[in-house]
């Protein structure tokens, strides 16, 4: 008999293991990263489209009256300015400034949010949503376990919903960038949202966890000859990564200030009242705390998490006679050799006075310095039609 999948495994996990996927452990979950070759799935994204199970996200919905003003008071954004069907991307911080987790909330009713949270912060957020919303006439319940959650990106990916036998969601086709609508997928209530963290045009599909399986197969057989194929974790870090968007545990923590990564823009302090972690964040990041850049490298030796960033002394000149600074002035976050652009790039916190790219700097790949240049994200944007 073939091996029980794990507790924490998606609804999907024998049609994945059918398909010869291979697996990683995320977050405590067993997730797909690939189903062969992780470049071509990131170009069918690209160029087609590409169908991605997260249904190791989190979904956690809260209700109730003052449901709106509660998620002001919890969350960074203001979330009672949301209109409906909207969606809108936000951040929990803790009290002292650094982010809990990056969120998206979707509006689905005057009194009705649906908060999704990143996989290894599932539980965090529930409790502190649940902590936070006490004094409200709210409730928070942990819907996670009962919705399961498919993602399709690409170019292709409006066609071939248009396409799907069954699919009934008034308005989709017409859907804005971070809008919802609700609708049915034959007998099965379905959300589908037009969010994605790909950099592509795209949709997010909540539905059943028994009803998955065969939206999965549905979805693959009527995109086939659109180029449509089966994606994993692997082709979704590249493809978040050129178009700049910061991943939890890497570019986002505890120990990081929305300003610090280019996310001062989320947090409300001027359209709302006291929210946690507002203090902190009127006072400011510590001097010299390090920001968040895109640095891109020649070659095709790319920068990972935890290399080091340092003055490249070879192309630094002293204007004041002094030494450039030996010890590193940064460290990378994420890097790739980028599939759509063909170099390497990376994201790197570093030191205030080199973030404008007026510094020549170097990325340490295992004892080589890599020449880098600091050039704005995202690294790669769609074109809009």
């Amino acid at each position: 008999m073939p091996d029980s999948p794990p507790s924490s495994a998606s609804p999907l996990h024998a049609l994945h293991a059918a398909a010869g996927a291979s697996f990683t452990d995320f977050a405590g979950w067993q997730m797909p990263v690939s189903y062969g070759s992780d470049l071509a799935e990131h170009h069918a994204v690209r160029t087609a489209a590409g169908l991605f199970d997260i249904s190791h996200m989190g979904e956690i919905v809260v209700i109730g009256p003052d449901a709106a003003a509660a998620l002001d008071h919890a969350l960074a954004g203001r979330l009672s300015a949301s209109a409906l069907w909207q969606a809108k991307y936000t951040l929990m911080l803790a009290p002292e400034g650094g982010i809990v987790d990056d969120l998206i909330v979707y509006r689905t009713a005057d009194d009705r949010f649906l908060v999704v949270a990143n996989a290894g912060n599932r539980a965090e957020v529930a409790r502190e949503l649940a902590a936070r919303t006490a004094g409200f006439d709210a409730q928070v319940f942990d819907e996670s376990d009962d919705i399961a959650l498919l993602a399709l990106q690409g170019p292709a990916a409006l066609g071939i919903l248009r396409a799907l036998d069954g699919f009934d969601v008034p308005g989709f086709a017409e859907l804005g960038y971070y809008r919802c609508a609700a609708g049915t997928w034959g007998e099965h209530d379905v959300l589908v949202a037009r969010t994605g963290y790909t950099g592509e045009d795209g949709f997010e599909l909540y539905l059943d966890p028994d009803a998955a399986p065969a939206l999965w197969r549905a979805l693959l057989e009527t995109g086939a000859d659109s180029g449509l194929i089966a994606c994993g974790l692997a082709a979704r870090d590249t493809l978040r990564l050129e178009a700049g968007m910061p991943l939890y545990g890497h570019e986002l923590g505890l120990d990081t200030l929305p300003v610090q990564a280019g996310l001062g823009r989320v947090v409300a302090l001027a359209t709302k009242g006291d929210f946690v972690g507002r203090d902190a964040i009127e006072r400011g990041a510590a001097p010299g705390a390090r920001v968040l850049v895109g640095l891109t490298t020649e070659g095709r030796r790319a920068g990972r998490a935890g290399y080091g960033v340092f003055v490249d002394d070879s192309r630094s000149e002293s204007t004041d006679g002094t030494e450039p600074p030996t010890e590193p002035v940064g460290i990378v976050t994420s890097g790739a050799l980028s599939p759509t652009l063909g170099h390497p790039i990376a994201m790197a916190y570093v030191a205030p006075e080199v973030a404008d790219g007026s510094v020549p700097l170097a990325i340490d790949v295992r004892g080589t310095r890599i020449p880098a240049s600091v050039v704005p994200l995202p690294f790669y944007t769609r074109e809009k039609k």
